[in-house]
């Protein structure tokens, strides 16, 4: 089964209180196409094994967080790849980390993101019978 994921948190940002806005997908769209030679320099952060289905997301998730992790690039490519790990292969994490990418990951649409059951959400399932 598959369905479209929004990523969603509690990490809105909000200006007038200090904080920076998130960008939105058509913001990441505007600065790619006014920041040509950044836009190019994240494209090699891609890997070979990335489908586009994959790495669209994943470099809106890193262009949309690029200015919090300037000084740490090599932390928010980690992170994209957890957030990324998680939503397409259902790989877990601890509650924590997920919770921080997940509100990274804001309003970032994936376009049939594939459902995980977990072994344990099956055997309760077939418990309850």
């Amino acid at each position: 089964m598959r369905k479209n994921h929004r990523a969603s948190g509690t990490e809105s940002r909000d200006s007038a209180m200090g904080k920076k806005r998130k960008k939105s997908a058509a913001d990441v769209d505007d600065f790619i196409s006014q920041n040509r030679a950044v836009a190019d320099q994240v494209e090699t952060y891609r890997g070979y094994w990335e489908s586009d289905k994959h790495w669209e997301p994943r470099r809106e998730f890193i262009l949309r967080n690029m200015d919090q992790y300037e000084a740490q690039l090599n932390q928010l490519l980690s992170l994209s790849m957890v957030w990324a790990n998680n939503v397409f292969l259902g790989c877990r994490y601890s509650t924590e980390l997920l919770e921080k990418v997940k509100g990274m990951a804001d309003g970032i649409e994936v376009e049939d993101a594939p459902v995980f059951t977990m072994r344990n959400e099956i055997v309760e399932q077939q418990q309850g019978r």
